[in-house]
């Protein structure tokens, strides 16, 4: 479900190498909750993930903030939005009030592929122009 392919690269390495461990921490909350894993498992994959998200989000964010990325407040705000929504969905899971569900794992892979392909892309042009590699 969550398989890294060339077809997502960006051509900025650091940028592709964060959404590589994006696909792998995705991948291994699919295969815990595939296998059965109890909250104890589950629920420390899920609080990297978010914490790994943000980190990464931080340094696009910066690096489209140095290059004066014109179309940065839309793509802040679309990440603003994709962080609410799992910190959102990791608080209820650690109160028990939610469960990992094929419809959440659907929604990360799609949004990690349709961001990655669609809006990360926008920006590569301007920052490639800038040198950013």
């Amino acid at each position: 479900m969550f398989e890294w392919n060339n077809s997502y690269a960006i051509g900025i390495a650091s940028i592709d190498a964060q959404h590589r461990t994006l696909f792998d921490l995705s991948a291994k909350l699919h295969q815990a909750m595939s296998a059965g894993q109890g909250k104890a498992a589950v629920g420390p994959i899920l609080e990297r993930l978010l914490q790994y998200t943000q980190a990464h989000f931080a340094h696009e964010e910066r690096l489209m903030r140095i290059h004066d990325y014109p179309d940065f407040v839309a793509h802040k705000a679309q990440h603003d939005a994709l962080t609410k929504q799992v910190a959102d969905f990791s608080a209820k899971f650690k109160s028990g009030q939610g469960a990992i569900t094929v419809q959440l794992l659907q929604f990360l892979k799609n949004w990690l592929v349709n961001h990655i392909k669609g809006t990360d892309m926008k920006y590569v042009p301007h920052l490639a122009a800038k040198a950013v590699a």
